[in-house]
């Protein structure tokens, strides 16, 4: 509302649900009233009866002065002149005035009888002059109380209406009395000439007499209100662009003469005052991204008003004069959705966070898999393709999705709650299905939409095959090498996430107990993965020449591999690996593997083991499946296959096999063809055993470290030979 003392500071007024609009319409009915009644009681015939008498008192009084001024000088043989300079005091003779040579021929004492009525007169003329000005003041106030007096009457009636409707609202008693003592002394504005002309380049014409400029000040600023129907519910608002006016409200500017303008009908609620005593739900990342906004939103918050500061004036970038409206009382809950990450920063960075946002709820993004699950599932698919104006989904489809879900989840007993995913596959798989002319989308064409989908994104992954196929990049998958194996990792670009095969091998010599991870000395492995090759060194110690110092200089390094490495899901293939090379044992290339491996020889689950099987078998694929091929993964990863079906078949035909292992002996068995071995009471492993083989070399290894320290102690050798 207006602040008629102070225009610049607008009262912030708050009244009962569904009150709002009908105050702010009764408050313009009563400008329209007002603006039809005022003009009608200054045409009435009772006014023009007392404006008239009172111009007629003044004038009246006036003239009477005058009249005596002029009886006074003719008693006193003068005249009264009026001239351009103003009035003007002669000797009269045949009634006009003396000429000043006839002046000085009169005598002397006459002379000076005249000249003392002449000044006596003036002092009476400048007495009559003097009292002009306080007669006018009289005058003017009679006729402002004649007009206060008159709008007065108009303003009671029209005004008591607005009062008698909103009686007992905390407020605006003082405000409509505010309202009544203001239009009574400018009733005026009520009388101005419509014709005349009017400041701007675009004067208002309107028949809607509370839209013009000079009622501007009588309007009401409805910034936030609420139907009668919505009266007794809360407000439940989402703001999807909480820069800093769009959060906490703006005061807007028009142009006017070359000049920013303001006033308060010009501010704006924003997404606080709107959501004031109810909810308003904000995405974190859109928050924190907007200049100002989050600090703006816990100021708001810590001082529980709405305090409205345009962005130019943080950063001081106008000088324009604008408001300072009342703060608005602040009652909110703010729902803040995002990622755990942002929680965490948040939580971790922002002191005051944690003491504002108190309550934290973390929504599972997977789903277990039970009946009910299941029932609900498929209720929610189906919603998804009607919101997206999709045909009928068929109950296989709904198994597709099911199945691409379990995927997606990396769980076979979990579905994925990721609806972005399923609405983009159901919008493809209808548009497909329109285009073969079917009534409803099948289980085909959701398969046809994740192959599309696959293929779109797997230009980095068709680089890779072909690589591959050109012997660009070394991986073999038939034959035999000792200390040489395939390995498996997951390689993801965006939303593409695929398999990549790598060479991974092992060297051995005599040395000082010193494991070589090569990815490390280079900086591309990271510290999971250099954890892993560090349990090789443990587990080679704790199971082999337990009587001697571990005597070994191995290096491992994945083969033509140029970007980081991290996880630990290859330690299993490194120690594989650098076993067969220190049994000197052969190790099939038709297979692959995957797992981490923990000090005791027992394979652990990992991740991507879906990914990572079907990378293997494109590119077994690709060369012709043999039969003997296959991906070693840990028994625990059983639980999260979700294969595309390509696998599947070729898995069930025979062609292609998977193997779970749970500890790195089967590991050895199946890529060696040879048995791993078990330490037998004495603690030796059987002969011709892998473990057999590998014990034998480290102890081999320590014998010719032995004898390398003699040799070295007697001068034989130098000390660097080694």
């Amino acid at each position: 509302l207006n602040n008629f003392d102070q225009p610049e500071k607008p009262i912030a007024l708050e009244l009962p649900a569904g009150k709002a609009r009908p105050f702010k319409r009764a408050m313009e009915e009563l400008i329209d009233d007002l603006a039809n009644d005022i003009p009608a009681n200054f045409e009435s015939e009772a006014y023009q009866a007392q404006r008239k008498s009172i111009e007629q008192e003044f004038a009246e009084a006036h003239e009477s002065a005058f009249d005596a001024l002029v009886n006074l000088a003719t008693e006193r043989g003068l005249i009264l002149l009026r001239t351009p300079m103003g009035f003007m005091v002669a000797a009269e003779k045949d009634g006009k005035p003396m000429k000043p040579e006839e002046f000085r021929a009169l005598p002397e004492p006459e002379q000076a009888k005249i000249d003392r009525n002449i000044s006596e007169v003036q002092g009476e003329l400048e007495k009559v002059l003097k009292a002009i000005p306080q007669r006018e003041k009289e005058h003017r106030k009679a006729v402002e109380s004649l007009n206060s007096e008159i709008a007065q009457q108009s303003v009671d009636a029209s005004l008591g209406e607005v009062e008698a409707g909103f009686a007992g609202l905390p407020g605006l008693k003082n405000y409509l009395g505010r309202v009544r003592t203001d239009l009574t002394e400018n009733a005026a504005l009520f009388l101005l000439d419509e014709r005349a002309p009017q400041a701007g380049a675009f004067p208002v014409s309107t028949t809607k007499h509370y839209l013009k400029p000079q009622f501007a000040r009588y309007r009401v600023n409805a910034i936030i209100a609420s139907s009668d129907e919505a009266e007794g519910g809360v407000p439940i608002i989402e703001e999807r662009l909480p820069g800093l006016p769009n959060l906490i409200g703006r005061i807007e500017h028009e142009a006017e003469m070359g000049t920013l303008v303001t006033n308060f009908t010009m501010i704006k609620a924003g997404a606080l005052h709107r959501a004031n005593g109810g909810y308003l739900i904000l995405d974190a990342i859109d928050i924190l991204s907007e200049p100002f906004a989050w600090d703006a939103l816990k100021r708001c918050l810590k001082t529980e008003a709405i305090k409205i500061t345009s962005l130019q004036e943080r950063l001081s970038l106008i000088t324009t004069t604008s408001l300072d409206p009342d703060p608005i009382p602040l009652s909110v809950r703010i729902i803040l959705i995002g990622e755990r990450m942002i929680f965490y920063l948040l939580s971790l960075l922002d002191p005051e966070f944690p003491d504002l946002f108190k309550v934290h709820a973390d929504f599972e993004d997977s789903l277990n898999w039970t009946d009910e699950a299941l029932a609900a599932f498929a209720i929610m698919l189906r919603g998804l393709a009607a919101q997206e104006d999709c045909l009928e989904v068929s109950d296989e489809a709904i198994r597709s999705l099911m199945s691409e879900a379990t995927r997606m989840a990396e769980d076979a007993s979990k579905l994925s709650l990721n609806l972005g995913h399923f609405q983009t596959l159901l919008a493809e798989a209808d548009f497909i299905a329109r285009g073969k002319k079917k009534a409803q989308i099948g289980s085909a064409e959701i398969s046809e939409a994740i192959r599309n989908g696959e293929e779109r994104a797997g230009r980095s992954k068709e680089q890779l095959q072909e690589a591959i196929s050109r012997n660009i990049l070394m991986v073999d998958t038939d034959g035999a090498v000792s200390g040489q194996i395939n390995a498996l990792s997951v390689v993801g670009l965006g939303d593409a996430r695929f398999g990549r095969p790598s060479r991974l091998t092992a060297t051995v010599r005599p040395g000082r107990g010193k494991l070589v991870d090569i990815e490390r000395e280079v900086e591309l492995g990271g510290p999971l993965h250099s954890k892993g090759v560090m349990i090789l060194s443990a587990y080679l110690a704790s199971h082999f020449a337990l009587a001697y110092p571990l005597s070994l200089s191995a290096t491992l390094v994945f083969e033509q591999s140029y970007s980081g490495v991290d996880g630990d899901s290859a330690s299993a293939a490194e120690l594989i690996c650098l076993l067969s090379a220190l049994a000197e044992v052969p190790i099939d290339q038709s297979y692959a593997i995957t797992g981490s491996v923990n000090q005791k020889g027992e394979i652990q689950a990992i991740g991507g083991v879906n990914e990572k099987i079907e990378g293997f078998f494109d590119l077994c694929n690709m060369r012709g499946l043999t039969g003997k091929q296959g991906v070693i993964i840990p028994a625990a990863n059983v639980q999260h296959l979700a294969l595309r079906q390509r696998v599947v078949e070729a898995v069930d035909a025979g062609r292609f096999g998977i193997f779970p292992i749970v500890s790195v002996n089967d590991g050895i068995e199946i890529l060696t063809g040879l048995q791993a071995g078990t330490p037998g009471e004495d603690g030796r492993y059987p002969d011709g055993s892998i473990n057999d083989k590998v014990d034998r070399r480290l102890i081999a290894f320590a014998e010719e470290m032995r004898a390398y320290v003699a040799q070295r102690r007697d001068g034989s050798v130098e000390e660097n030979t080694l």
